[in-house]
């Protein structure tokens, strides 16, 4: 079409319906909403504006071979590290950065003068924990003649708080391999800022063992080393690699932990054995070691001095175990779409016993595992492990800490979300020190699918979206490290808001199925990678084939919000069975699609669906519906999807009902 033609249209558009562009007391920008320019940036190498991993994509590895003694007397672990570092990367080197996060259980650190005086779940103080470095040594393999000969490459390392240094006297070159050894002692604090700690029970402490060696830093091609501090609130970023690891406790103790237990000869009776061989095999729990076993030392090989529990886990950003004499132990089979097998295990102290507690625990965790697999990508560990003990809830890879109070609905609650971990971050390694949403968010949402999916919802309740939109809005942005949102917004800004908002992208704005197949590639596409939140934008939007920039934007970015309302309601040639005129209004900053329940005076009800594009109009829409008889009502968002600010406009009814006009 001409310039000419387009401006003479213009001008005409314009006079006809100016008055209808914008409201006086709205909010809404419809330019602001719709820029163009929000997340318009080109791909790299490494990264495809799709979503996915480039062409070059990389990520380092970190292998791990650990030794520890638990010595109950002294409260203390003590060991050595191995670490098998590959630069995968095309930068050179010259220092390495590891997480010491047991240094944050002081009060000397920076999360122990950074807690404030009431304290609250990360807080740590009254401690004196930390680590005691004893050695450390880098080598790497050179190639003299025919024969691989190791040398040293350390120079000297430097500990600031959570983080260590260690300065390479040579830097390491693009796709060299370098072993680190780091032999190191620390105490067990009581309670570990709610990811670790021990639980004084009537048969004995339960130790629940996590950030228990020093671990490699992130090294990636967005920040290069990831340094960020552990304070206690933002959790971990870690690297993939292969973890074998010999744990050391007394004979008469119990041991679970991430992976698979490569030794039960050695540490199992027969009996045990036996039932752990029954539990692989069966769909219902099977009772290993039964709370009359307890204190009954038929149920150790022996009961004076030490055992070596051995473990492997294979493709692993992490590992954690517990260890107590009182646990009682019970495990199950868990389905998986391929046909393959794992199995489901939980162990708690008699405190925790009984058909209304844990003796339902490996039954949950069975349900919620079987359910994600099939759901989003199939569990990649051989075991699941739910632990009772002093931890409000904590995720490892195919290990969780959950309080042994809790029972009924709340044990199922927590062991649904704290596995629902397994998959973000545990499958799909992102950031959490920084963007707890990716992880917290996301697993919120697949918590409410599964949910209602156990035991056809035995614990499901539909979540009351009106009354949460109070606490959706004039809080912390969802886009904000954890550290900086404040204590009482986290449970919104991390965990509730960002799921809902995946509820609503999946219910309201692309439906399930788009939804669903956008998010499993997602998964699909970062599964043991290490995805940023454009990631995860760009990567909905390429495979639901959806514009959503101002969906990010407003929702997990800004606070937007939300208020559509009825403005007007016309009928043509005032007669109401020729049809009428309808006019919504969006007041705040967030356009969304619009559902519309329409009632007649003859019984007609009817409802209306119009897309978000309308807002790329204005802030007001008007529509003819095809009427027949007065209308009633009209009811804006009539299943109350969506956290409208003031759904009192969202409802019109005539002052005076209008009757039909002769013909």
């Amino acid at each position: 079409m001409k310039l000419k033609t387009i401006m003479m249209l213009g001008v005409v558009i314009i006079n006809q319906v100016a008055s209808a562009q914008t409201s006086s007391n709205t909010k809404y920008d419809h330019r602001e909403a719709f820029n163009p320019l929000f997340n318009f940036q080109p791909g790299t190498p490494y990264r495809s504006a799709s979503g996915a991993p480039g062409p070059m994509y990389w990520q380092n590895k970190a292998d791990y071979k650990i030794n520890v003694k638990l010595d109950e007397t002294n409260n203390t672990i003590s060991g050595e590290v191995e670490i098998t570092y590959r630069n995968n990367s095309q930068d050179k080197l010259p220092f390495l950065w590891l997480q010491l996060d047991q240094n944050q259980f002081t009060n000397n650190s920076r999360g122990g003068k950074t807690t404030t005086i009431a304290g609250g779940r990360f807080g740590n103080t009254g401690f004196e924990g930390g680590y005691n470095i004893q050695f450390v040594s880098v080598e790497k393999n050179a190639l003299v003649g025919k024969k691989n000969t190791s040398r040293s490459i350390y120079a000297e390392h430097l500990i600031d708080d959570t983080r260590l240094q260690i300065r390479l006297s040579e830097p390491m070159q693009a796709n060299e391999v370098v072993k680190i050894k780091i032999t190191y002692l620390f105490n067990i604090p009581r309670y570990g800022s709610d990811r670790m700690g021990k639980q004084e029970t009537q048969d004995g402490i339960i130790y629940e063992i996590a950030q228990w060696y020093p671990r490699m830093s992130v090294y990636d091609d967005i920040e290069g080393w990831n340094t960020l501090p552990y304070l206690g609130a933002g959790e971990f970023y870690l690297e993939y690699g292969d973890f074998e690891y010999n744990i050391t406790v007394p004979a008469s103790h119990i041991v679970v932990g991430s992976g698979e237990l490569l030794n039960p000869n050695e540490v199992l009776t027969s009996e045990q054995l036996k039932k752990l061989n029954e539990a692989k095999n069966s769909d219902k729990t099977v009772i290993i070691r039964g709370a009359s076993e307890v204190n009954d030392p038929k149920s150790r090989p022996r009961n004076d001095g030490t055992l070596t529990w051995k473990f492997r886990c294979k493709q692993a950003r992490d590992i954690a175990w517990a260890s107590s004499k009182a646990f009682i132990w019970d495990a199950c089979k868990i389905n998986l779409p391929s046909g393959k097998t794992a199995l489901a295990q939980s162990v708690y102290p008699k405190e925790s016993d009984g058909n209304d507690a844990w003796g339902r625990s490996s039954e949950y965790v069975k349900g919620c595992i079987e359910f994600y697999s099939k759901y989003i990508y199939e569990y990649s560990y051989p075991s699941a492990v739910n632990v009772a003990g002093v931890v409000g809830g904590m995720e490892y890879p195919g290990i969780v800490f959950c309080d042994y109070r809790d029972k009924n609905e709340s044990l199922w609650g927590v062991t649904d979300h704290e596995f629902g971990h397994n998959w973000f971050p545990m499958i799909v390694g992102s950031n959490e020190r920084k963007y707890a949403w990716m992880d917290e968010g996301f697993n919120t949402f697949i918590n409410s699918l599964s949910t209602k999916n156990f035991n056809n919802g035995e614990y499901y309740s539909p979540e009351n979206v009106r009354q949460m939109t109070p606490y959706y809005y004039e809080r912390d942005p969802i886009m904000n490290i954890p550290d900086v949102v404040q204590d009482n917004n986290l449970g919104i800004a991390a965990y509730m808001k960002p799921g809902y908002g995946l509820t609503m992208l999946r219910e309201v704005i692309l439906g399930e199925k788009r939804f669903d197949y956008a998010f499993k590639e997602y998964v699909n596409r970062w599964a043991f990678k290490h995805p940023t939140p454009f990631d995860f934008f760009r990567t909905i939007e390429d495979a639901a084939g959806e514009d959503l920039s101002w969906f990010w934007k407003g929702w997990f970015i800004y606070d937007w919000k939300i208020d559509q309302g009825v403005k007007d309601v016309n009928y043509i040639q005032q007669d109401p069975n020729k049809g009428s005129v309808i006019t919504i209004e969006n007041l705040e900053k967030l356009p969304m699609p619009v559902t519309i329940e329409i009632r007649e005076s003859n019984g007609t009800n009817k409802r209306v669906e119009l897309p978000y594009e309308i807002w790329q109009r204005g802030s007001t829409w008007s529509f003819k519906y095809d009427s027949k008889s007065a209308i009633e009502s009209i009811i804006i968002d009539p299943d109350n999807k969506l956290p409208d600010v003031n759904p009192r406009n969202n409802q019109w009814k005539p002052s005076k009902l209008t009757a039909p006009q002769p013909n």
